[in-house]
């Protein structure tokens, strides 16, 4: 039997084929976007937490800064003189006046200094202050965290409420065309006039440009998604969620207030901004308290008529010592500051005053918001399923020619209204939960991973 050679080279060359063959726009990859997937993408690339960030390794260099006031210092300094014109020195030798040139025309001066601080209040206060600042950066880092999680939670329930519209056009679209496909049929055989013909039509036409409309509507909350997340316009998404209620646990709504008292991240950095203006009050008042520094130096001198130094021309001497510090008077203006900072104090205390009262009215509405929204899903699903049977009736009695075509209209009209109803009663719960665990300041675990 003849074998065929040409198979495989055949297969080879079709292989080859599809792999330089190029690919298709359909065939590209579209990112399947869930809400975990796009709030870990906000948490990666949105600029403001970068900058948040960064500050918080500002905020621990500073600390790290504090500490070294507190440290000892250790300085070396060396210099060459060279003397063009020695000073002269007048003495008095028998009554005679006598011109005296002092130094030699080379001299070198080597020294090795130390200081350590040993009181002083400013340098106490300061390390302190450096962590209460490094907290502050801290809790603005989580208040930006708390917020690009709710800005990508509303962005996407937005493109999920404007995609369940879409849904629900289409699907009126579609029973409207059924319904004038039925309507065509009974004309033909004489059951239907020609206005029910006309308001068939209508319907169908008027129904178009919405949808057209809805689905305009569902491109832009995708951008605006892309937006939050940090998506380029071109990358192509796919919203793989469904806007489905998920109910608030009871002991969270009972616990609200108490839970955004502890954890709020605004109120949290106005606790250490209060704590940071007591700090700077101390550190203004230690300027009436002294300062003690120990230091010591180790020095080497020597001087030449010529530039020749040898370890044996150098004169070591050392010394060490205390140096006390104390200010009499500075003009008030130590007490101007001190007057100053305790000002600023107070203006905190009375903003987180504000802040709480705020942040309490702001809990007491998202409790009601979200009250409100859960009694309205629960009522709107039994109207939607009402809704949905009066328009299958209607449908059924304009089939038998019981029922006028403006009924079967009315019946779709109103069953279009009350899935709207229901879909943008879920959006709201949705949204005041989303505004809810912004107030208590909580980030889910999947996001705190993706900073860490």
């Amino acid at each position: 039997m003849k074998r065929n050679y040409k198979s495989p080279i055949v297969i080879i060359l079709i292989l080859s084929f599809l792999i330089i063959l190029p690919v298709r726009p359909q065939d590209i990859g579209i990112r399947q976007l869930g809400i975990e997937d796009a709030i870990r993408l906000a948490m990666k690339y949105n600029p403001e937490l970068k900058t948040a960030r960064l500050e918080v390794e500002r905020s621990d260099a500073k600390v790290t800064e504090a500490w070294g006031n507190a440290l000892p210092s250790i300085d070396f300094s060396g210099t060459y003189t060279r003397t063009l014109k020695a000073p002269i020195f007048f003495a008095n030798f028998n009554g005679e006046e006598q011109k005296i040139e002092m130094g030699l025309p080379h001299s070198l001066n080597m020294a090795l200094t130390g200081k350590q601080i040993l009181f002083n209040g400013a340098v106490i206060v300061g390390v302190g202050a450096a962590k209460v600042y490094t907290n502050i950066a801290k809790d603005i880092h989580h208040s930006k965290q708390v917020e690009t999680i709710n800005k990508v939670r509303k962005a996407y329930y937005g493109a999920l409420l404007a995609r369940e519209v879409v849904y629900m056009m289409r699907s009126s679209l579609q029973n409207a065309e059924d319904n004038m496909k039925n309507v065509l049929l009974m004309r033909k055989q004489g059951i239907v006039s020609e206005y029910d013909e006309l308001r068939a039509s209508v319907q169908v036409e008027n129904l178009r440009p919405s949808l057209i409309q809805c689905e305009n509507n569902y491109e832009l909350a995708v951008d605006a998604l892309r937006n939050e997340i940090g998506s380029d316009k071109e990358e192509q998404i796919s919203i793989v969620d469904s806007l489905v209620f998920r109910a608030v646990n009871d002991s969270l709504i009972e616990r609200a207030e108490d839970y955004m008292l502890n954890s709020n991240p605004n109120l949290q950095a106005i606790n250490h901004q209060i704590e940071l203006n007591h700090a700077a009050v101390f550190v203004e008042k230690s300027n009436y308290l002294p300062t003690i520094a120990a230091f010591g130096q180790y020095q080497y001198q020597g001087a030449k008529n010529e530039l020749k130094f040898s370890s044996n021309d150098l004169i070591a001497s050392t010394q060490i010592g205390l140096t006390f510090s104390l200010n009499i008077f500075q003009g008030l203006q130590t007490r101007a500051r001190v007057e100053q900072a305790q000002v600023e104090q107070l203006k905190s205390e009375e903003q987180k005053v504000s802040l709480e009262r705020s942040l309490k009215t702001g809990v007491h509405s998202v409790i009601g918001n979200l009250k409100q929204a859960q009694k309205r899903v629960e009522a709107q699903q039994k109207t939607v399923e009402t809704a949905r049977r009066g328009y299958s009736i209607a449908s059924a009695r304009f089939r038998a020619n019981a029922a006028t075509q403006l009924e079967v209209n009315d019946a779709q009209l109103a069953l279009t209204q009350a899935e709207v109803n229901r879909v943008q009663a879920v959006y709201d719960y949705l949204v005041a939960a989303a505004d809810l665990d912004q107030l208590i300041g909580y980030v889910p675990d999947y996001a705190m991973e993706e900073n860490n």
